[in-house]
């Protein structure tokens, strides 16, 4: 054959044989097997399910497609942002708060916590490390996760028996379209890039969104002109009642007395300590505070000082934006006011659809477990979801302490099994499976 049919032939196969670099592509990515779980997420949730397995001797690797742990703490809350419930109610398992913290840590303390809870138990995340694909494997019984590394987005597969969604309810921003937002002159921006209002000294803002973030963006030390745009169907509550956390006294309520029960003395001491809302446009909804939480998960909002500023003028609350234009909004009722810089505190919402190639345990609708608490914690084939149940850091730490007893019972029996098995599947040609260096008890 000469050199030009050579060519020929070469090229030829290069055209019709579509298949080349797709197995090109899967030979490349390395291929890790993974002794116990694999964690996605290293928020909380996900640092309080690795320490509790590892508390009972089953090791685990945690991926994080952030450069830090809590990267919603670290890097999408404003700096003055305190935990709006008592320290022993946010505390993860097997690690309380120092004494020496105050009852509302700070967002630095919290974080101070963090740090000292992962060093305390040897959690070491993979961190830049983004989950792209995870499908369970009906032939080998195990979970393959797919991920991509670092700004070469080197892909990564790794192999599994028990996998953890921990990425929790705020992993993604909404980010509501507002009709004219395309041409408004000023900055639009998504609460979690919000640090401070220095940025807006002296300025007209306007926050969408009547949530906690919402009514906690106006800056005590700066000032500025604040308006809150929204449904105004919103509980507020004091965060203490009688000289006790409103969340602790509720809990302790509910152990003896129905949920409307508890309703009803809530939204009674409410109305003696803060008044009647309404009077300033903010409309308490049908449902009860807790009963309103458990049904659609919306959390009832904790006054901090924000109710003052709307008896005194600092803050007003309009209804909703009809349209926005070059330096102004146009309100549902008619009314039209001139903003420097629009604040959407428009909230957060699950990313599992996007990856998690699994529609039985997980809503494709909303990215939540189908099952509500406290039965929305574990699914088949080993799937676990920690931190979903709409029961913010003390939720979490129920759904760990659970996750880590029931992978206990299964991993003496079942580890040994894995290893030997994984040693026996068919890989691609010139494609050495790795084990992850994890320590197995």
């Amino acid at each position: 054959m000469d050199n030009n049919n050579h060519l020929k032939e070469v090229e030829g196969k290069r055209v019709h044989d579509h298949f080349n670099n797709k197995k090109a592509a899967i030979s490349a990515a390395r291929r890790i097997m993974v002794p116990g779980p694999v964690i996605v997420g290293a928020g909380p949730s996900g640092l309080a399910t690795a320490a509790c397995l590892t508390e009972k001797g089953v090791p685990s690797l945690i991926l994080e497609r952030a450069n830090c742990i809590a990267s919603l703490w670290q890097l999408k809350t404003y700096d003055r942002l305190r935990l709006h419930l008592p320290k022993q109610f946010c505390q993860l398992p097997l690690m309380p708060f120092p004494s020496n913290f105050p009852t509302y840590p700070t967002k630095q303390q919290f974080l101070t916590y963090l740090e000292t809870y992962t060093n305390h138990f040897g959690l070491d995340p993979v961190f830049n490390t983004t989950v792209v694909n995870a499908e369970y494997d009906h032939l080998s019984r195990l979970w393959r996760v797919k991920t991509q590394q670092g700004l070469k987005q080197e892909e990564t597969v790794y192999l599994c028996q028990w996998l953890i969604v921990a990425t929790g309810e705020n992993a993604e921003e909404v980010v509501p379209y507002i009709e004219g937002m395309d041409g408004f002159r000023g900055p639009i921006f998504h609460s979690s890039s919000y640090k401070t209002g220095e940025l807006f000294r002296d300025k007209n803002v306007l926050v969408v969104g009547c949530g906690n973030s919402g009514m906690e963006s106006n800056d005590p030390v700066v000032d500025i002109a604040f308006v809150i745009a929204a449904n105004p169907h919103v509980h507020v509550l004091p965060q203490e009642m009688i000289g006790r956390s409103t969340f602790g006294l509720s809990m302790c309520l509910l152990k003896w007395f129905p949920v409307r029960l508890v309703d009803q003395f809530l939204l009674l001491m409410s109305w003696l300590m803060l008044g009647d809302t309404s009077q300033f446009g903010l409309i308490r909804p049908k449902l009860g505070p807790l009963e309103l939480k458990n049904v659609s998960g919306k959390t009832p909002v904790l006054d901090v000082g924000t109710l003052a500023k709307i008896r005194s003028g600092n803050i007003k609350v309009c209804r909703a934006i009809k349209r926005l234009t070059h330096h102004a909004a146009e309100f549902i009722d008619g009314s039209i006011e001139n903003y420097d810089a629009i604040i959407l505190a428009t909230g957060y919402k699950s990313n599992v659809p996007y990856w998690l190639k699994d529609t039985e345990m997980f809503s494709e609708k909303d990215g939540f477990p189908r099952m509500e608490f406290p039965n929305g914690w574990k699914g088949a084939h080993g799937l676990y979801a920690v931190g979903f149940n709409k029961r913010g850091l003390l939720g979490a730490s129920i759904d760990a302490r659970r996750i880590s007893e029931d992978i206990e019972h299964q991993w003496n029996s079942e580890a040994k099994k894995l290893m030997a098995f994984s040693r026996s599947l068919p890989l691609p040609p010139n494609q050495d499976l790795e084990f992850n260096s994890m320590v197995v008890n």
